[in-house]
């Protein structure tokens, strides 16, 4: 009996059938292959990973704490307690 190999059922369901005297890993392996070539897993990743724009005031505002830190840092590392700030900061 001959199947139709794969289906795709949908816009989400990629179905895969197993042939007749194939090995689940032959089975598994021609899943993995029409996964990625369909694209799934890279949408996953992209959705996944995806980090919203900030807006330009969100961004000054970022900008202006990092300069401020590293002004404050380069301030006590002048004066020698950078130790005592990084201690008490990071426990």
């Amino acid at each position: 009996m001959l199947f139709k190999n794969i289906r795709k059922v949908g816009d989400s369901v990629l179905e895969v059938k197993k042939k007749d005297g194939e090995s689940f890993e032959s089975l598994i392996r021609r899943f993995t292959k029409k996964t990625i070539q369909s694209g799934k897993i890279l949408q996953a990743k992209k959705v996944r990973f995806h980090t919203p724009k900030s807006s330009k005031r969100e961004q000054k505002e970022s900008a202006l704490r990092r300069k401020g830190m590293s002004q404050k840092i380069e301030y006590l590392k002048r004066i020698g307690k950078l130790d005592d700030f990084l201690n008490r900061r990071y426990k």
